[in-house]
C-alpha cells in the first residue's frame, strides 16, 4: 500500500481490457487476496482520525453535563446512567446525519463523502415507506413534512445532549440523574413517525440498536440498566447465530486481506486455500470464523450472568478485544463508530454495574423488549427478504440480500436527469476521481470484492441471464446498494433497500425502455435452507425470471467463476424450470 497513492494490480491494461468479465476479475481477485483494495495509508489514517474525532466530541459533550466533572477523571463518571444515555443519542445523531456507517471513499462515496442529511432535508428525494397502506405514509417522494420530522429529530437530540440530569436516583447510586422523560418520548415518537414514512432513515439511525436502547431510558431505575444489558446480549447472540453458515469464512478471508495491520502479502495469502489458483477461504480463515462466532455467541452469556468478579472481568476484556479486532481492520462499509459504541457499552453497562441482574427486575418491560428484538432476529433469519439484515442482526455474516444492476449509458443519463440527488452515479464518481479509462481498475476491484464473498458468484452468473440477448458490453454493472447511495442518500448494508419498491420509484421518474436496465435481486440464505432465491427484473416489463442457487455451488467455486448452476422455477415466457 502506498501512503498517498492506491496500490493497483500490475496488469497489461490494453490486453486486460479486452478480456471477458471473468477474465478481468481474475487478476483483481488475486490482487485483493494479497493487498486488499490497495487503500492508501493516508486514507486509513483519515478514518482513524475520524474515529478519534467521534470519541473526543462525544467526550466533550458528556463533560458539559452538570455534575459530570473531570475531563480525565473517567472512572468517576463513566458508569453514570446519563452518560450512557448521551452516548447512545450522540451515536444516533452521528449515524443519522451520515457520518457513521457508509461514510467516505471506502464505501465508494467520493463527491460528496456522505449523503443522508443532504438528501433527507431536501424535498423531492426518494423515500421508502415500509407499509404504505398505513394512513399518512403512502407515496415515494419526500415532502416538507418529512423534512420537518427529520430536522426536528436532529434538534431534539441536540437538546437532549446538552440537557442536565433530573437529580438523584438512589437505586442507581447517582446524584446527577437521567434525561427528562419528555425528551425520550419525543425522540422515540419522531423516530417512529419518520420510520413509518421512510424506512431508510430508520435503518440509518440504527433503530434496532440505538432506538431500542432509547426505549430502555423509559423504564427507569435498574430496569434501564437490565434492559440495556439484555439488548447487548441480543445483539451479540443474534450476530453469532447469523454466522452459523458457510458464507462467513469468505468474509473473514476478504476482510483480513484488506486489513491495514496485516501488511505482508505472504501473511495475507495464508487466509486462502491455495493462492493464487484456489482463493476459497483457507484453514486460517475457517478457524477464525468458527472461533470468533463461538466468542460472540458464548462469552456474552458469561458476561451477562457473571455479575462482575474476575470471571466477568475476563469476559468483558475478551469482548473488548473482539470489537477492537473488527474496528482495527477498518472493514469495507466502515461500521467503525458502532464498534466504538459497543466497547463503551461493555464498560458502562456491564463493568460499571456488575451487581445488577435479572433478579433485580422491577417490571417486565426489559424482558418484553428483549422478546421483541429476539423475535425480529428469528424472523430475519427465517425470512430474510422480510427483515433487513440490520434489525435481523445479521451483521457482517456474509449472508445478505444483494442486488446487481446492469445499466446502459442511456439509462444512467435518465437516472441523473430524473431524480433529485446529490451524488452522481457510481461509475461517474469513479471516473471523476480516477480518470478514464483508469476508473475501470477500481470498478473491477469492486467486482472482485463482491465476488470474493460467496454471493458474488451467483450475482455475476445471474447477470449473464439478466442481460441475455443483449451484448453485455453495452451495460455497466453496479451494486444495488450503490444505486441506493445515489437515489436515496444511504447505502450501508444489504439489498433490502434495492428492491421492487425502489425499482418502481425509479421507473416512474425515468421511464426506462425495455432492456435499458436489467436487475438481479438475490435473497439471503434462510437459516433453515441451503438455497438462495433470486428474481430477474426489467423495470419496464417487471419480473421475467425466478429461481434459486444452491449455497454448496457458491462456496466451492472461485471468485471469477460466473457459471454457477441455477434452477429456474418460473419464467415470464413459460420456459423451462429445470437446472440451467
Amino acid at each position: 500500500m502506498g501512503f498517498l497513492k492506491q496500490t493497483t494490480p500490475d496488469i497489461d491494461f490494453p490486453t486486460w481490457s479486452q478480456g471477458t468479465r471473468a477474465e478481468k476479475i481474475r487478476p483483481m481477485a488475486r490482487h485483493w487476496a494479497e493487498v486488499g483494495f490497495g487503500t492508501p495509508v493516508a486514507l486509513h489514517l483519515f478514518y482513524v482520525g475520524k474515529i478519534l474525532a467521534f470519541i473526543l466530541i462525544g467526550w466533550a459533550i458528556v463533560i458539559t453535563t452538570p455534575g459530570i466533572d473531570g475531563f480525565l477523571d473517567v472512572t468517576a463518571w463513566y458508569n453514570e446512567p446519563i452518560v450512557f444515555q448521551k452516548v447512545v443519542l450522540y451515536t444516533t445523531l452521528f449515524e443519522v446525519v451520515g457520518f457513521g456507517c457508509g461514510f467516505g471513499p471506502l464505501n465508494n462515496r467520493f463527491f460528496p463523502p456522505f449523503g443522508s442529511i443532504l438528501y433527507w432535508l431536501r424535498p423531492g428525494t426518494i423515500r421508502q415507506p415500509p407499509w404504505p397502506r398505513i394512513p399518512l405514509t403512502a407515496g415515494d417522494a419526500r415532502t416538507p413534512v418529512d423534512v420537518l420530522l427529520y430536522g426536528a429529530l436532529i434538534v431534539v437530540v441536540l437538546i437532549a445532549l446538552f440537557s442536565p440530569g433530573s437529580g438523584a436516583v438512589p437505586e442507581l447510586d447517582t446524584t446527577v440523574g437521567v434525561l427528562p422523560a419528555w425528551q425520550i418520548w419525543t425522540i422515540l415518537g419522531l423516530l417512529a413517525a419518520i420510520g413509518l414514512r421512510d424506512k431508510t432513515v430508520f435503518l440509518a439511525a440504527r433503530g434496532e440498536v440505538y432506538g431500542a436502547l432509547t426505549v430502555t431510558f423509559l423504564f427507569g431505575g435498574v430496569d434501564m440498566i437490565i434492559g440495556a444489558q439484555l439488548l447487548f446480549l441480543c445483539i451479540w447472540l443474534g450476530a453469532a447465530t447469523s454466522k452459523l453458515n458457510k458464507h462467513f469464512p469468505f468474509v473473514i478471508a476478504t476482510m483480513m486481506s484488506n486489513n491495514p495491520i496485516w501488511r505482508s502479502p505472504k501473511i495475507k495469502r495464508k487466509f486462502f486455500e491455495d493462492f493464487p489458483e484456489d482463493l476459497r477461504p483457507g484453514r486460517r480463515s475457517r478457524w477464525i470464523a468458527h472461533f470468533s462466532t463461538a466468542v460472540e455467541g458464548l462469552v456474552p452469556i458469561v458476561l451477562f450472568f457473571s455479575h462482575g468478579g474476575w470471571v466477568g472481568g475476563i469476559a468483558a476484556a475478551i469482548m473488548l478485544v473482539f470489537h477492537f479486532g473488527i474496528l482495527s481492520s477498518i472493514p469495507m462499509g466502515v461500521p467503525l463508530e458502532w464498534n466504538v459504541f459497543m466497547m463503551f457499552g461493555i464498560l458502562a453497562i456491564f463493568v460499571g454495574h456488575p451487581g445488577i441482574g435479572l433478579t433485580d427486575l422491577e417490571s417486565p418491560w426489559p424482558l418484553l423488549l428483549f422478546a421483541v428484538s429476539a423475535t425480529t432476529v428469528v424472523v430475519g433469519n427465517l425470512m430474510p427478504r422480510k427483515v433487513s439484515f440490520l434489525p435481523g442482526m445479521r451483521y457482517y455474516a456474509g449472508n445478505w440480500d444483494t442486488g446487481l444492476w446492469c445499466i446502459k449509458p442511456s439509462a444512467s443519463a435518465k437516472i441523473e436527469a430524473g431524480i433529485v440527488a446529490i451524488a452522481s452515479m457510481p461509475a461517474a464518481q469513479l471516473e471523476r476521481f480516477y480518470g478514464s479509462p483508469e476508473a475501470q481498475i477500481p470498478l473491477y476491484m469492486g467486482y472482485a470484492f463482491r465476488s470474493s464473498n460467496s454471493h458474488g458468484r451467483a450475482l455475476f452468473t445471474l447477470a449473464h441471464r439478466a442481460m441475455s440477448g443483449t451484448p453485455e458490453e453495452q451495460y455497466v454493472l453496479t451494486d444495488g446498494e450503490r444505486i441506493c447511495s445515489t437515489a436515496m442518500g444511504w447505502n450501508f448494508g444489504d439489498g433490502h433497500l434495492s428492491n421492487e419498491q425502489l425499482i418502481e420509484s425509479l421507473q416512474r421518474r425515468c421511464r426506462f425502455e425495455p432492456g435499458e436496465v436489467r436487475i438481479v435481486l438475490l435473497d439471503a440464505q434462510p437459516i433453515h435452507r441451503q438455497t438462495q432465491e433470486y428474481r430477474l427484473i426489467d423495470p419496464a416489463i417487471g419480473v421475467f425470471e425466478k429461481g434459486y442457487v444452491r449455497v454448496a455451488d457458491l462456496v466451492t467455486r472461485q471468485p471469477w467463476d460466473d457459471e454457477v448452476p441455477t434452477t429456474v422455477t418460473w419464467r415470464a415466457d413459460g420456459g423451462r424450470t429445470d437446472p440451467a
